[in-house]
């Protein structure tokens, strides 16, 4: 589907309206591409009510969400080896009240878990206010990824 940042929102504020934790979800695209607008509309749409600037020199920021959610969100980067995720906490990533958000989950490679959603974001050449975005299933994730409601955004 190819939707424009307004679309883009709408789709984030969806999934995070409708996505019941514990999910991990991958945001892969170039720089540019709307991760971090994807990532502030999925907190959004869980509840998270103070402002999700990109953790790009931070490299993961908490939030408390609706219901006892927790948004992590991570941007991997500048990550120089999947080995420095051990130090931002990695391996206490994925407790049932987690919806975790991976800005570059190229980046951790393997360490990834085995269950998850990418989520691949690209600028349309001919339209660069347009993303193409696709959805790809990793493994057997707990919960599905909401369906996109059509809307006027879509094109």
């Amino acid at each position: 589907m190819k939707l424009d940042e307004q679309g883009l929102k709408e789709w984030g504020r969806w999934i995070g309206q409708t996505l019941k934790p514990p999910a991990t979800l991958g945001l892969i695209g170039s720089l540019g591409a709307g991760k971090s607008v994807l990532a502030r509309a999925i907190g959004e749409g869980a509840g998270v009510q103070v402002p999700m600037p990109s953790p790009s020199f931070n490299l993961l920021f908490r939030y408390e969400a609706d219901e006892g959610c927790e948004v992590v969100h991570l941007d991997l980067y500048r990550i120089e080896s999947p080995d420095d995720l051990w130090e931002l906490g990695w391996n206490e990533l994925g407790a049932e009240n987690e919806i975790i958000i991976v800005e570059w989950p190229e980046q951790a490679h393997e360490l990834m878990p085995p269950d998850h959603w990418l989520i691949h974001l690209t600028v349309v050449a001919e339209n660069i206010a347009l993303r193409e975005v696709g959805v790809q299933k990793v493994g057997s994730p707990k919960n599905e990824l909401p369906a996109f409601p059509i809307s006027s955004s879509e094109r």
